[in-house]
């Protein structure tokens, strides 16, 4: 089967590299580079040359329109409410489906909570190497957790690795819900249900309208290459209908920021005009 998290995680990753050329960037994130494999580190170097830089993000501009800013502003969103949570008190931060996720390494309060990072267990490998190159070994605070969300009970997987269900929470979940059979996302639906109220929860989907082939949001590149092709994206979500999906399992949404939310928050203060995809939606959640 193919590696779907490992693959799509070098991409992102590369835009936040890249945007810390920017003299105001979106997102601050000076370990992304050193997190990338050593050719994606040769690309983004070569970037730091405005003309490159521009060359690279005007191609990506051209066959996903929206898509690059989008990128770094659903980062920037997450690292906003974690940073609000983690200062209520939260007790735990869950990265499910971490990837080449950075925060439980750049974002001082994170080192004062237990963060567990949940992959596919040859994601989780990787990692694990990628931080003994960085940092020697894997940092105290951060536990690596491999599991499969199709097949494996998540509840039962971390608890083996130390997660107390019972403590408050910080759940994210970026980037991955697309990835999964509607299955496989109320499975990890299910175990959030029974975590601690007051808990909080950042995620991404895509519209359901997309994945049926009715809206592209000017994204019809990625329906044809994700959806068509190598039938990567499985799950959508109309969503009108988050709210209600996630009342089932006992959450209650706080905020669903819309593209111009995040352009007006994060794009206009760096002073750039770019625009923002509305393909990708996030949602903040309360374990109520």
């Amino acid at each position: 089967m193919e590696n779907r998290p490992a693959q799509t995680a070098v991409g992102p990753t590369v835009i936040v590299a890249v945007e810390q050329y920017e003299e105001h960037p979106v997102l601050r994130d000076e370990l992304a580079r050193r997190f990338l494999p050593a050719s994606a580190k040769i690309m983004v170097a070569l970037t730091r040359w405005r003309p490159v830089r521009r060359w690279m993000v005007n191609a990506m501009e051209k066959k996903m329109p929206g898509m690059w800013a989008s990128f770094l502003c659903r980062k920037r969103y997450i690292d906003d409410r974690l940073r609000d949570s983690t200062a209520a008190g939260l007790e735990a931060i869950v990265i499910l489906g971490a990837g080449l996720d950075t925060r439980a390494y750049r974002l001082p309060a994170i080192a004062r909570a237990r963060v567990f990072e949940v992959d596919l267990p040859e994601n989780i490998e990787v990692k694990r190497t990628l931080l003994q190159k960085v940092y020697g070994a894997v940092p105290g605070h951060v536990t690596l957790v491999p599991v499969d969300f199709e097949t494996q009970d998540l509840g039962d997987t971390l608890a083996s690795h130390g997660y107390d269900v019972t403590s408050r929470t910080f759940f994210i979940w970026e980037g991955v819900t697309m990835y999964l059979t509607e299955d496989g996302v109320r499975a990890t639906l299910a175990f959030l249900a029974g975590t601690s109220p007051g808990s909080r929860l950042v995620f991404t989907h895509l519209p359901q309208d997309f994945l049926d082939g009715k809206a592209f949001y000017g994204s019809e590149a990625l329906y044809q290459q994700y959806k068509i092709k190598r039938g990567l994206w499985r799950f959508g979500i109309d969503p009108d209908r988050v709210p209600e999906f996630l009342a089932e399992y006992g959450w209650r949404v706080i905020e669903q920021p819309t593209a111009e939310d995040f352009a007006a928050r994060y794009v206009t203060p760096t002073g750039r005009d770019k625009p923002v995809s509305q393909l990708e939606r996030s949602v903040c959640a309360e374990r109520m």
